[in-house]
């Protein structure tokens, strides 16, 4: 699954985007809690993500990238039955 982040300019662009990409519930709260619970519960997560764009998104929201790549991070140690590579490029 490839992700452009590319063009986010806010964090609730940023919420929208993942919650399609993702196919989250429609009660998806659009905020870091809610990103976490549907990871790490609420959905299977695709084997391989390559977030595209990520220079342009971290430079456009430097808070946002770093909790998005803390998500997967902590993801990997906190349930590492679930297999899910992540790309950033």
């Amino acid at each position: 699954m490839q992700i452009d982040l590319s063009t986010i300019k806010t964090e609730e662009q940023l919420h929208v985007l993942l919650s399609s990409a993702f196919s989250f519930p429609d009660f998806y709260g659009h905020n870091w809690d809610a990103f976490w619970d549907s990871i790490t519960g609420l959905i299977e997560l695709p084997a391989n993500i390559e977030f595209t764009g990520s220079q342009k998104f971290r430079l456009a929201l430097p808070s946002s990238y770093q909790q998005l790549q803390t998500c997967f991070t902590d993801l990997k140690i906190e349930y590492p039955s679930i297999n899910c590579i992540v790309v950033w490029s």
